[in-house]
């Protein structure tokens, strides 16, 4: 997401804030989207402005208690009786930019919400290159027993198939998420990434098995790769949400939106060692 900046004067617009959210999350111009009027969110003219592109402002039920593993948009009625929208982001989600400054607000609370998506999914999914040979090497092992618990670092792992790493949470089951399901075996980080926060984002706070060093771990979604001699697949982004909030003692949301690392399958037992090369597949997994 690219935040962009509301008009001087325009924090007062509930319709251009709700444009100013949608031009964030598509990553455009604010000149581009039309701004809606706010008794009609979201109106004709933004309705049929975003058909166009193949989109559609879809509206959600029950916004209070909604998640999802991308952005989307609420307004928050502040006590005040001043709304505005927000981007959310995350499972759970949290507040990721808001172009208004409502949450500034002592008290507010989720009015309702409204998922930008595809008119039709079929046609929005674009073909998936080959990603290019790569090669980085493990940085880090990290495992935690449980949810909450520090992480104790690792020089050897055991990788145990469709499960996680030996003596984890994923694998015994008593981590935040639930065990067992496809991409829940492994998590992988950048250091990269880590070392971009000031200071460098901790084990405790980043939460992941892997850290890892000069391989582009987002174009692993889909294919599968090797650490060590460990067969993996990537499965999908290992995208931040509050709860990464809440281990970590700043603000880091916002800052890992795409870069909170990736979430693999374990396809075979074995041992990963603390320097082991991390290789892409040139196909992609099936």
């Amino acid at each position: 997401m690219k935040e962009v900046a509301l008009p001087t004067g325009a924090e007062s617009s509930e319709g251009v804030a709700f444009a100013a959210c949608v031009a964030t999350i598509l990553e455009c111009s604010l000149s581009e989207v039309p701004a809606p009027r706010a008794q009609e969110l979201p109106g004709w003219l933004l309705s049929r402005w975003l058909g166009g592109l193949g989109l559609g402002l879809a509206p959600v039920a029950d916004a209070d208690s909604f998640s999802w593993a991308g952005p989307w948009i609420a307004r928050l009625r502040a006590n005040s009786g001043k709304r505005r929208p927000v981007v959310m982001y995350g499972v759970p989600s949290g507040v990721v930019w808001d172009p208004a400054g409502i949450t500034q607000e002592s008290e507010w609370r989720i009015e309702d919400g409204f998922l930008l998506a595809a008119a039709d999914i079929a046609l929005a999914r674009p073909p998936r290159p080959d990603p290019a040979a790569m090669t980085g090497t493990v940085q880090a092992l990290w495992i935690a027993t449980a949810a909450g618990e520090p992480a104790r670092q690792l020089r050897q792992a055991t990788a145990l198939a469709g499960r996680g790493l030996e003596g984890d949470r994923h694998v015994a089951g008593t981590g935040t998420f639930p065990s067992g399901l496809p991409g829940s075996a492994l998590t992988l980080i950048e250091s990269e990434v880590c070392e971009s926060f000031t200071p460098p984002l901790s084990a405790d706070e980043h939460r992941r098995n892997v850290v890892t060093s000069g391989i582009d771990l987002n174009a692993l979604v889909g294919y599968e790769f090797t650490i060590g001699p460990v067969h993996c697949r990537g499965m999908r982004l290992c995208e931040p949400c509050t709860v990464i909030d809440g281990y970590a003692a700043r603000p880091v949301l916002r800052a890992l939106i795409h870069r909170g690392g990736l979430r693999a399958d374990i396809l075979m037992d074995g041992e990963i060692v603390v320097g082991d090369p991390i290789c892409s597949s040139p196909s992609p997994s099936r």
